[in-house]
């Protein structure tokens, strides 16, 4: 039989040894599961973010055609060039029947805070993002999106 000093003795240093922790290989072990995890999923998440940034643009100048039709229905002609965008915002010049805004909060901004660029030549209307590059031409994410093929 073991008496009762001798469980004191024993029952605190397995209590212990049981509540001591990680240590410092296991901890290590782990930062390199979860680095190798971010490494793998990482770049698929931000490729993803890339191509929501696009999508978002083809909703945008989608969303910018419509107002352009109700602008063509109200006023029986598309915004020029020289209007621009602003047009389905604030009322040109000596526009009659323009029943706007056509906008809630103004014209947006592409997805990379590039002004979406807008062209009238003779009645064939062009919506225009640069990209993530902000220049003419590109791939993948540097690519353009307007919304005529």
């Amino acid at each position: 039989m073991v008496s009762t000093r001798a469980r004191r003795i024993v029952g605190p240093a397995s209590a212990n040894r049981s509540s001591r922790g990680f240590t410092l290989i296991e901890l290590l072990v782990v930062l390199a599961i979860l680095t190798l995890l971010a490494g793998l999923v990482g770049p698929r998440v931000l490729g993803q973010l890339g191509g929501a940034k696009a999508k978002t643009a083809a909703v945008q100048i989608a969303d910018l055609d419509k107002s352009l039709e109700l602008f063509k229905l109200d006023v029986g002609r598309y915004p020029t060039s020289e209007e621009g965008l602003e047009a389905l915002v604030k009322k040109p010049g000596s526009v009659n029947g323009w029943n706007g805004p056509y906008l809630k909060g103004g014209v947006p901004s592409d997805p990379w805070n590039h002004p979406y660029r807008y062209a009238n030549s003779g009645g064939a209307i062009q919506i225009l993002s640069l990209g993530a590059d902000g220049a003419p031409g590109g791939d993948g994410e540097n690519a353009d999106i307007r919304n005529t093929p």
